[in-house]
């Protein structure tokens, strides 16, 4: 196809039927050749795709510079970290001026120190279109850093070494590592590493290397023989265990410990592994803290055991009895002090207990609707906790609180460069009645003047899977459109933990479909309520959100002006019949496994690929990378292509493949900004709106 052809007429994919067939059903995919990565034809394919979205956005070409400079320009470029201490380094990292990437620094004792530059990032980019490189991991001696690097994108990170001492970069590099996951043993020459498959990149082995001898030598630790478990591996927090951790989707844990002084030793089941039993585990002193679901504690309870005994449930000791209302979702052991991230009604909350006097308080946000968590914790024995706290009007901010006093210190609040003031905006807490009777809340943030008489442009995001909570945080970027009169929502529909464990368990599996009617139900009530209109109501999800979005166009097109589809899974039969292909197996447990006819069905009714047809469709912006590792770009331009052949509209369907990017976007922090402009003036553009 030639490039006139492509500057005014949307490129057709050749329709090339290729045959499934299982459970007595036959699906007909006419551009599965579309996953043929290496093919010229595809290259091309993508590239007029590219080339036509382009053209089509070419009257707010000055737009998407201008959205891009402004949102740059409210970056402070020289930038860093609030440092945290370990032994007897503080750590942190800081942008320069003009730097995509970070500058992972450390000083010595005190922060009036001179500064020690562990990796320039900026520096080991040079020459790649993709960069990554992971926070450095330190031996014990304080003298070697290792990192993993990844120059493609697809998440398969070389282990390397540096000496921070001579500045010297070890030869030895170990391929295909899960990058940072890295664990050094107590005598700084043994560290532990995750492999991966290359084709699935699925973490299954976890490997021993000494420095200095080859990874030929390297030595299989454990392998992971169930490929729906997921591996991690970590230092614990008290230095004095590494933990191996198996991990399967929502269902059952078992971590592994090895003594990090015994390097060669075996590991040992912390409590081998049992269908329905996920647990987590932190060591202090002759002790462990078990967060668990034991005994139908859907939301968690806390429990400990001694080192001794912690094969033995009959030696757990109740701290923290499991509550309906309330998710343990994690915590943090100090010497005197346990601290509890919980989630209540929706809502992130720190809860401190004095373990001598077991007196015990929460930290008061003041703020209908905001994200608090634990922050970098090292130190056992200190009255200090650092948390972090963030809201749709609030720049994420850090502070350091003394337990016993209650008196908390502001350490820095990210700078927002401009003219902005938090209070120029408004936030609320909304709650939407689903279908079922469900309360659904909603997060929302407004430029105060902004009038719901259901003329105003509201945007809608929500993701909804795999238990992961979309909670209200600020953005910088978002300010571009708050300022041009939009409003913004985050919906929290089932599928993430925001109300608890059931609020995930209702929204996966046989339950999925909850997800996509709370989203819609959520848009219905805000149009119902004079937020918006369909004329001006925008959707907006990545990944699996990218999947909420194919689902609710197919279902309810009308209620949107505009759709933003990021890098999404659309293709939900066909990818979890594959296990050739990363994010198969291991998410059984979350959307069930098609090879077993009761889910094949379930899934076929709503994958968005599966359910196009001929109707109107919204206008729809969909984004993808070539070497994207969690969701293959085949999915998005597959859906694309079989959108352009049904749809009965003249509505904009536009394509924009990363050729060097994957999963994630691009590398740099300037560059993801091109991204978010590409997408603001999509939406922008359909409104008219071209300033």
């Amino acid at each position: 196809m030639s490039q006139s052809q492509t500057s005014f007429q949307p490129p057709k994919a050749p329709k090339i039927p290729h045959r499934f067939e299982l459970h007595n059903d036959v699906r007909t995919d006419d551009y599965y050749w579309l996953r043929e990565r290496e093919s010229a034809q595809v290259i091309d394919y993508l590239n007029a795709e590219n080339a036509y979205t382009e053209a089509v956005l070419a009257p707010v070409s000055e737009l998407r510079e201008k959205l891009f400079l402004e949102m740059k320009a409210r970056i402070k470029e020289e930038d860093e970290s609030v440092p945290y201490k370990v032994g007897n380094y503080y750590y942190y990292y800081r942008y320069e001026h003009g730097g995509e990437y970070p500058v992972y620094c450390r000083k010595r004792e005190s922060l009036a120190a001179a500064e020690e530059v562990m990796l320039n990032i900026n520096e080991l980019a040079q020459g790649y279109s993709y960069y990554n490189a992971t926070f450095p991991e330190i031996a014990d001696n304080e003298e070697i850093a290792a990192f993993g690097e990844d120059t493609v994108s697809r998440r398969l990170y070389t282990l390397k070494f540096k000496n921070l001492t001579t500045g010297e970069i070890y030869p030895d590099a170990v391929p295909d590592t899960e990058g940072g996951n890295y664990a050094w043993a107590a005598d700084n020459q043994t560290i532990f590493y995750i492999r991966k498959h290359t084709a699935t990149l699925l973490g299954f082995q976890v490997w021993r290397h000494r420095l200095g001898t080859d990874v030929s030598e390297d030595v299989l630790v454990y392998e992971e023989s169930d490929d729906q478990f997921y591996l991690g591996l970590f230092r614990m927090k008290s230095k004095k265990y590494i933990a191996i951790v198996s991990d399967q989707n929502g269902v059952s844990t078992e971590y592994q410990l090895l003594k990090a002084a015994e390097p060669t030793g075996e590991c040992v089941s912390f409590l081998p592994r049992q269908r329905g039993h996920e647990y987590f585990i932190e060591h202090l002193d002759d002790a462990f803290y078990v967060r668990t679901n034991l005994g139908g504690a859907t939301n968690f309870k806390l429990m400990s055991v001694s080192e001794t005994h912690h094969g033995d449930l009959t030696q757990w000791r109740e701290l923290i009895a499991h509550r309906p209302d309330v998710y343990l979702e994690g915590l943090e052991a100090f010497q005197h002090h346990l601290v509890l991230q919980e989630r209540g009604e929706g809502l992130l909350k720190i809860r401190i207990i004095n373990q001598k006097t077991q007196a015990e308080h929460y930290l008061n946000f003041g703020e209908p609707a905001y994200t608090a968590y634990l922050s970098n914790n090292p130190d056992f024995n200190t009255t200090v906790l650092r948390y972090g706290y963030t809201s749709l009007t609030t720049p994420n901010s850090t502070f350091d609180y003394d337990m016993d006093s209650q008196a908390r210190v502001l350490l820095k609040q990210q700078e927002v460069l401009g003219d902005f003031n938090t209070e120029d905006y408004q936030t609320e807490r909304l709650f939407a009645t689903a279908r079922d009777g469900a309360l659904i809340p909603m997060s929302i943030v407004y430029k105060k003047g902004f009038q719901k008489d259901g003329k105003a442009p509201l945007l809608q995001y929500s993701y909804g899977s795999y238990g992961y909570s979309m909670d209200p945080t600020f953005s910088a970027g978002r300010l571009s459109l708050l300022n041009r009169g939009f409003a913004f929502a985050i919906a929290h529909i089932r599928g993430g933990h925001e109300m608890g464990r059931a609020w995930y368990e209702s929204g996966k599996m046989l339950q999925k479909k909850n997800t996509f009617t709370d989203f819609i139900d959520c848009s219905e009530y805000l149009i119902q309520t004079k937020w918006t209109s369909p004329e001006g109501l925008f959707a907006m999800g990545g990944s699996a959100g990218g999947l909420l979005m194919g689902a609710v166009v197919n279902m309810a097109p009308q209620l949107y002006k505009g759709v933003v589809a990021q890098v999404p899974f659309v293709d939900v039969v066909t990818t979890m019949l594959d296990e050739t292909i990363p994010l198969t197996t291991g998410e059984y447990e979350e959307w069930g496994n098609p090879n077993e006819k009761i889910y094949y069905d379930y899934m076929k009714s709503y994958s968005p690929y599966d359910n196009v047809v001929a109707q109107d469709y919204p206008n729809m912006l969909v984004t993808t990378g070539l070497h994207d590792s969690q969701v293959q770009y085949w999915e998005p331009a597959k859906w694309i292509a079989k959108l352009r052949e049904l749809k009965t509209d003249e509505h904009q369907l536009l394509l924009h493949c990363d050729m060097e990017a994957g999963h994630g976007g691009a590398s740099g922090r300037f560059k993801r900004l091109k991204d978010i402009a590409l997408e603001y003036a999509f939406m922008l553009n359909l409104l008219g709106i071209r300033a």
